[in-house]
């Protein structure tokens, strides 16, 4: 199939996006207006600028930039701004159906109330329903850099507020020296409260942590979860079980988890049979989208047009979204699909 078909196959594809971090979703102009709202938060106020400060050096620098522009969202107002303009995004790109991270307890520390970001939430979901036909689900991620305490906060929130649409319970930030097993009683709980355990682990570091998060926190999706390549036993574990992981080829490039996009993992772990989703982790700082990622998938790796259908597939059968939206996602990749196949015959 030509290069021409393809993209216009990967732009009609329906997809879901079950990675994508609230403040990292932030588009450049979204951004440069909460930097030039708080000048004195030390995020550039100039576009250039702003897009040089987004040129990541390693993983721990990713994450000082991140922290900075989380500061920058210091009202339920900027929550709703932030979400409006990523159901759009979404739209744009055929996702029907997406599953955002928020980390509640960083916005809480930037100043938004509980409930204040109970309500924004509430009210971005509906905008994006309603303006953008994209339906949105929470993942309320924990962040390692605040240990099981700030995991069991997490946990207070989601249970206590639990705003319509929460799926369940994440772990992000940094990996060296921090151990997902430490979060073994705040995922414990919020699994008694119906939560689902959906943490990231082997972003950067090897197998071990990704073991540590199907044993110690049973995850049920992994975010990342590329060190997981180094184990040909934890493949075969994370295939018989059909865990999914979440895997954002740009962001690894991006954040220096992997040194070139050619030495990516993704092929060994699509090879293996593990069920494998794409995502874009925080595309509004990695100039990235979902249709980009797919479409990497094809000139990079090599992946064809059923291969990257089925790969859609996987994302919408890993999805915590209502059946029914699940069966209406499945159904129109069938027909873009067989579309697809009889424009090429």
């Amino acid at each position: 199939m030509s290069p021409s078909r393809v993209a216009a196959f990967v732009a009609a594809l329906p997809k879901v996006e079950l990675h994508l971090h609230l403040i990292g979703s932030a588009s450049l102009d979204t951004a440069l207006a909460l930097a030039r709202r708080h000048p004195d938060g030390g995020v550039p106020t100039e576009r250039e600028a702003l897009r040089q400060y987004y040129a990541f050096t390693d993983f721990p620098h990713f994450l000082r930039v991140y922290e900075r522009v989380n500061r920058l969202v210091t009202t339920a107002a900027d929550v709703v701004t932030l979400l409006d303009g990523l159901a759009a995004e979404l739209a744009a790109r055929t996702v029907r159906y997406a599953e955002v991270q928020v980390t509640p307890v960083r916005n809480r520390m930037a100043g938004i109330g509980y409930a204040a970001l109970a309500g924004a939430l509430t009210e971005g979901r509906a905008l994006a329903r309603e303006r953008h036909g994209v339906e949105l689900g929470w993942v309320f991620d924990a962040d390692a850099l605040l240990g099981p305490d700030g995991a069991e906060e997490t946990v207070d929130f989601a249970v206590g507020h639990r705003p319509e649409g929460t799926v369940g319970i994440g772990l992000g930030g940094p990996e060296t020296g921090i151990h997902r097993a430490d979060f073994a009683p705040a995922f414990r709980r919020a699994r008694a409260a119906g939560l689902h355990s959906l943490p990231h682990a082997g972003e950067t570091v090897g197998p071990d942590e990704v073991w540590a998060a199907v044993n110690e926190l049973c995850a049920e999706r992994v975010g990342h979860g590329i060190g997981a390549a180094r184990d040909p036993r934890l493949l075969e574990h994370l295939a018989e079980h059909r865990i999914p992981l979440e895997v954002s080829p740009t962001s690894n490039l991006r954040t220096g988890a992997v040194r070139a996009i050619e030495e990516h993992p993704l092929p060994v772990l699509h090879a293996a049979g593990v069920p494998v989703t794409l995502a874009t982790d925080d595309p509004g700082m990695f100039h990235t989208d979902l249709n980009a990622e797919y479409q990497l998938c094809h000139e990079v790796f090599g992946m064809t047009v059923p291969e990257l259908a089925e790969i859609a597939r996987t994302g919408a059968r890993a999805a915590f979204c209502e059946p029914d939206l699940r069966d209406r996602i499945l159904a129109e990749i069938d027909q873009v699909e067989g579309a697809a196949a009889t424009n090429a015959g």
